[in-house]
């Protein structure tokens, strides 16, 4: 008697390009990162989970520390922020950026250096100020001209801060129009056209307790090119020196920033680290030499590209449901843990995981559970056709910006975040539950 097994197809390398590198199939179906079945973190800590790979995110801290030996790498902190990777970030050599005094804070208390540290913001409360000198901070990047006196103040007669001037290029990158940062119609910075940045600079000069080490700008999030960073680097060092003839100024750092891009999905285009590490190295340097001016430190503030990629969201489906020509397949979480498709529609490629299919795929939406419309995770995505209540799906690249942007809607409560290395996964942060909730409520 023959016994007939349906086909099963394994996943292919491109399909596992976008996943983190220790990611295996050690059965059809069943996918494992760090050693560690997603499906056993599901039923361990329960969905929606985040999973995050240690080992990943110490390889691109280690990638960055590489691809700029002389450069200062600054973690930017608002990606993805907890106390283990605080740790991580400080034990691979990097610094780090944050831009509230609760990041700065979480930072400090877990150990790490405050010297090491750059707050930035485009409009910083008083409390971020004050916890940023009580700690002791590194550096403050000044946003507007209303920092500089109320800063100075803060700082006292006989104090001292490091500080540098956020300056805005005038140049158009990122990924959608709301996470560009580099023109001139945006809340971030002090443009150089219209010579704003020149007038807060001679003001910051006037200040005796506070001292300009260098000037700092973000184009944007999600650049996959390197011509705007090297665009950004000749507006930059024409303002040094313009700045150099005017006041006899010569600033030893240059901020780049970050928004170095990262693909969300197989075949979508990534940031050429190592190019963009050459070319902005020879343009910085060609720039100065033409400008009379010595090569100021670089420092760049990847997040995104650190973390993201470390990053799986692991859901349980929930419902399916076919409306007209459309197939929904709702998940138990959403827009409260993921706002990033709804504010300017990113797109992830979710798969299966826990099971083999052999059935054919089908183009589905995955929804979230709340109550809207757009509350809707991936659109218009290829999934088994079989797909059916307790299934897990697994989202790739979901380190950043998941949980660090996730809310309390619906008083769903926010999702776990695990850790996963050499085959072992340990909680990071735990579950908001619904007595956390309970807990803020003090009115009657």
């Amino acid at each position: 008697m023959t016994t007939l097994h349906e086909p099963v197809v394994t996943t292919t390398p491109a399909e596992l390009s976008v996943w983190p590198a220790s990611t295996t199939e050690p059965r059809p179906g069943d996918l494992a990162v760090g050693g560690v079945p997603l499906a056993e973190v599901a039923d361990r800590f329960g969905t929606p989970v985040y999973v995050l790979d240690e080992n990943e995110v110490r390889e691109r801290c280690r990638t960055y520390r590489h691809a700029f030996p002389d450069a200062e790498v600054l973690y930017a902190a608002k990606a993805f922020l907890c106390r283990a990777m605080v740790h991580w970030t400080e034990e691979e050599g990097l610094g780090l950026d944050v831009c509230s005094a609760g990041e700065l804070e979480l930072a400090v208390t877990t150990g790490f250096p405050p010297e090491r540290i750059v707050l930035h913001g485009n409009a910083k409360s008083p409390r971020d100020l004050e916890t940023a000198l009580r700690l002791g901070v590194g550096r403050i990047v000044i946003d507007s001209p209303s920092e500089i006196a109320r800063l100075a103040a803060a700082v006292g007669p006989d104090g001292h801060q490091k500080v540098m001037v956020r300056v805005v290029p005038g140049i158009s990158a990122g990924g959608h129009e709301k996470i560009r940062t580099g023109t001139d119609d945006q809340k971030f910075g002090l443009s150089i056209a219209d010579g704003y940045a020149q007038h807060a600079i001679a003001r910051i000069l006037d200040q005796p307790q506070l001292r300009l080490t260098g000037l700092h700008c973000h184009l944007g999030s999600q650049i996959t090119s390197v011509k705007p960073y090297l665009a950004a680097v000749r507006r930059v060092v024409g303002l040094m020196a313009r700045l150099h003839e005017q006041h006899g100024l010569v600033l030893p750092e240059l901020d780049l920033g970050g928004g170095h891009g990262i693909a969300y999905r197989p075949g979508e285009a990534a940031l050429d680290l190592t190019a963009l590490a050459r070319k902005v190295r020879a343009e910085l340097s060609d720039a100065c030499a033409a400008a009379g001016l010595p090569v100021p430190r670089l420092i760049i503030e990847p997040g995104r590209a650190i973390v993201g990629p470390a990053g799986i969201a692991v859901y349980r489906v929930l419902a399916v449901k076919k409306t007209g020509d459309h197939t929904f397949v709702a998940v138990d979480g959403g827009m409260s843990d993921n706002p990033r498709p709804a504010l300017y529609g990113v797109r992830y490629a979710p798969r299966l995981i826990g099971r083999a299919s052999a059935a054919p795929t089908a183009p589905v939406t995955v929804v979230g559970r709340h109550c809207e419309a757009g509350d809707v995770l991936a659109a218009g995505v290829e999934l088994p056709s079989d797909l059916r209540p307790g299934d897990l799906l697994a989202v790739p690249v979901a380190g950043a910006y998941h949980l660090s942007m996730a809310s309390g809607y619906n008083l769903v409560g926010r999702p776990p975040v695990t850790a996963v290395r050499g085959g072992h996964a340990r909680l990071l942060v735990r579950r908001e539950s619904l007595d956390d909730i309970r807990r803020r409520d003090v009115g009657l």
